[in-house]
């Protein structure tokens, strides 16, 4: 393989860093870095800062933990939303793609992750034990189990089923609509409304 002369050490250290980035070859680091040099300085240098205050300055929600500007994130802390559903998440994704079929109005939770143990990720690496604390507040009606239709996904379902399904809550999963093997984020917006609005009982998706 023959290696990359740059002309700049300058320039090789930028290629190198948008290298890191998921899905970025070094063909399409080069031509970012290359973009963003013929750019003015002061919109360069505000693309810089706006990655530096993101990295520095986000939080995540103490009651939800998804992403947020403030402690509690905005749909937490809007009254209009219903307090007694909570749909269960993978991920910030989930949440937006969810958002975007403007078919559910409850609150969420966000695991960050899913139980993959070829990961080494188990239940302790995600926020079950918060969810399971938030039920035992009573506040709770309904939990939601929207999580990808994986092994994984389908194996965290159940997990959070078993820790959940002695207290009085009705627990839900979205309908079949959703494919197996799909992850939400790539589900269109009409499919995964529907599969949200027809959600069955947990209990009834269990193969017996």
């Amino acid at each position: 393989m023959i290696s990359e002369k740059f002309p700049s050490r300058l320039l090789e250290n930028a290629v190198n860093e948008f290298a890191k980035l998921p899905g970025i070859g070094r063909k399409t680091a080069l031509r970012l870095v290359l973009h963003l040099l013929k750019q003015d300085p002061a919109e360069v240098e505000i693309f810089g800062n706006s990655l530096i205050r993101l990295r520095n300055e986000i939080k995540h929600c103490r009651v939800c933990h998804n992403i947020s500007d403030t402690d509690i994130c905005n749909i937490c802390s809007n009254p209009s939303r219903n307090e007694s559903l909570v749909c269960v998440v993978e991920n910030i994704k989930d949440v937006m793609a969810i958002e975007n079929t403007h078919q559910y109005n409850g609150l969420y939770h966000v695991l960050g992750g899913i139980i993959s143990p070829m990961d080494g990720i188990g239940p302790s690496n995600l926020e079950i034990d918060s969810l399971v604390q938030r039920v035992a507040e009573g506040n709770i009606s309904e939990v939601i189990l929207a999580l990808s239709t994986t092994m994984e996904g389908d194996t965290t379902n159940f997990y959070i089923y078993k820790k959940l399904r002695t207290a009085n809550i009705k627990i839900s999963t979205l309908a079949r609509g959703v494919s197996i093997g799909d992850e939400l984020e790539y589900t269109d917006e009409v499919t995964l409304g529907r599969s949200l609005v027809n959600r069955t009982n947990f209990e009834d998706s269990i193969i017996q």
